[in-house]
């Protein structure tokens, strides 16, 4: 069996805030931010996916995980040339 990790940014509509984290099961993960059963983003929902990254290792995970809770989300997807703005006026 070979399986995917993912580092992703969401994005709480309700309290214009941006979480960053990693997981192996991306659907599961996302299902649980939105469902309330995390600290971290109990009271956020409804959470967005705003960008995921797929790596072959959690270590490679990891690391994008830090690197953009260091430099900030919004500031990682301007790096990116990533457009949150147009972005959020189709999602909000």
């Amino acid at each position: 069996f070979f399986f995917f990790f993912y580092t992703y940014i969401l994005y709480s509509l309700s309290k214009c805030k941006f979480y960053v984290g990693q997981t192996i099961d991306i659907i599961f993960f996302f299902i649980r931010h939105n469902s309330g059963n995390v600290k971290s983003t109990k009271y956020g929902f409804p959470w967005k996916i705003v960008f995921y990254f797929e790596f072959d290792s959690r270590a490679e995970a990891m690391d994008l995980e830090n690197k953009i809770k260091k430099s900030g989300a919004s500031r990682f997807l301007e790096s990116m040339n990533f457009d949150f703005n147009e972005w959020l006026s189709r999602h909000a």
